[in-house]
């Protein structure tokens, strides 16, 4: 019987841990879609003043 209750306790926490780390994998990709379409947006942004500057030079 007590070894039913250690199993119950283990396999229970580790559901519990295992449901925190997902919960956190799911945040972080989350946070790093966010954080490839900022750079992607960015490079966009610099890329187009950087062509738009070169251009202005020509005039």
């Amino acid at each position: 019987m007590r070894a039913m209750l250690w199993v119950v306790g283990v396999v229970g926490g580790a559901l519990l841990l295992l449901g925190l780390l997902l919960e956190a994998a799911r945040w972080l990709m989350i946070i790093g879609a966010i954080a490839l379409v900022a750079v992607i947006v960015l490079a966009f942004v610099r890329g187009r003043q950087a062509v738009q500057h070169h251009s202005a030079g020509r005039r």
